[in-house]
């Protein structure tokens, strides 16, 4: 307990050693102990947290045929089919929820403690079609409580997974125009193309075709120039891979404003060209990740810099970093294959100039599907690659395949058979290592 109030998460933990006098109790092994410390407000207490969530993660009850962790294999380690649906990992890490769990209480802390932003899924926003994406009859409901959050001032971020013949086409331009005219104040909202993997058990599934994803793409533009007029900004936003599907050119970096969606792989590609070309001074994504996002997936703490201990962290789908070692030299030395998703691989390859860099594209058959992002690359697939690449000295990884020191198959950069260095997923960063090669 801290000043006599029983703690539930980080968030009450800081509200509380907030204060200039903080007294604690403590559990030692049966024993309780009480401390009471004095500081100065708004001084960190000195103690480390190991987990965000105190009490229990609030578990998702639905059971969306989108959702990634459907998708995966059996014989993972065990967090990784964890799925959450709890607003104060939304807050706290940008997971997003559906607010199907979402209570009265719920919004009256929500409200009262200003967390925001918060990051909701959407779908569809007609009642009984949303109900069946989500497999769940709450969901016929819980935007009620989007509408809530927006109308006291809390920032939202929405999401869409755009399913083929599920909520395209005509569902998408009524979803649109209903988040337009119905929550015209939610802060931005992102519209992802499905992922599936071989492992999809949903036969009624099917991957964006070329003309899917630019039909989309003309809905979603059609109805920015509508939301510019209406509320004076685009609110809706193309993820990259959608513009990659489609075959069309992903905007300059000056069309993404301030990034409103980028960890939810909404400018990325830009974002990347601009670090990698010395155009940003600073990196645009708290833990930014080139392509590092399944759509329709239970996200792994995007604002891991901001506090420890996402309990929903080990999904590897948008891994915690793993420690990068501090060398600009180690592409000084020979020929240099950079590894990354295929998705990513034609981007890179367009920024490199220097015939001893090779781009490797990392074909993801762990997965299969339509799996191309780099945070899904998995040790098997990786030592396929390299090993295929003999005349390759040193290899560039970047880290948003690894979690904890971890890559989702259970491998380690000690099973990979070559020497690897891992680079932060940024542009500015690879750019740094390949200012070293010959």
């Amino acid at each position: 307990m801290v000043n006599d109030q029983p703690i539930r998460d980080i968030i009450e933990w800081h509200h509380q050693v907030d204060e200039a006098h903080v007294s604690l109790r403590l559990d030692r092994g049966g024993m309780l102990v009480d401390i009471e410390v004095e500081k100065d407000p708004g001084e960190p207490l000195g103690v480390s947290i190991a987990s965000a969530v105190f009490d229990r993660v609030q578990t998702c009850d639905n059971h969306c045929s989108f959702c990634f962790i459907y998708q995966l294999p059996k014989g993972l380690r065990r967090s990784l089919y964890l799925k959450d649906d709890d607003f104060r990992l939304s807050f706290l890490f940008g997971n997003f929820t559906t607010l199907t769990r979402f209570t009265e209480m719920d919004l009256e802390r929500v409200i009262d403690q200003a967390l925001s932003p918060l990051h909701v899924s959407i779908h569809d926003t007609d009642p009984w079609g949303r109900a069946e994406m989500l497999r769940n009859e709450r969901g016929a409901m819980s935007l009620r409580w989007l509408g809530a959050l927006v109308d006291n001032g809390i920032k939202v971020r929405g999401q869409i997974v755009l399913c083929p013949g599920v909520n395209d086409g005509e569902v998408l331009e009524r979803t649109l125009a209903a988040v337009l005219d119905e929550y015209a104040a939610i802060d931005a909202v992102a519209i992802v193309p499905l992922g599936l993997s071989r492992f999809n058990p949903e036969a009624a599934l099917r991957v964006h075709r070329a003309q899917d994803a630019r039909r989309a793409l003309d809905t979603i533009e059609e109805w920015r120039e509508v939301a510019r007029r209406v509320v004076g900004h685009p609110m809706f936003w193309a993820s990259d891979e959608l513009y990659l599907l489609a075959g069309k050119p992903i905007p300059d970096a000056s069309a993404y404003g301030d990034f409103p969606m980028y960890e939810d792989g909404v400018g990325i590609v830009a974002s990347f060209r601009e670090e990698f070309a010395g155009r940003r001074s600073s990196i645009t994504g708290p833990t930014s990740g080139f392509f590092a996002s399944v759509d329709g997936a239970t996200p792994s703490g995007y604002r891991a810099e901001r506090v420890p201990g996402n309990p929903a962290g080990d999904t590897g789908l948008r891994p915690v970093r793993v420690q990068i070692a501090p060398t600009a030299t180690a592409a000084a030395k020979g020929r240099v294959g950079i590894l990354t998703g295929e998705y990513a691989a034609p981007v890179i390859a367009s920024l490199v100039d220097n015939r001893n860099v090779r781009v490797i594209a990392v074909r993801n058959e762990f997965f299969g599907g339509n799996t191309a992002v780099a945070g899904l690359m998995v040790g098997q697939d990786l030592v396929r690659e390299i090993s295929a690449h003999p005349d390759i000295d040193e290899f560039l990884l970047p880290d948003v395949c690894l979690s904890e020191g971890r890559f989702l198959d259970g491998a380690t950069l000690a099973d990979l058979p070559a020497n690897v260095t891992v680079v932060r997923s940024d542009g500015a960063s690879l750019r740094r290592i390949l200012d070293c090669a010959p």
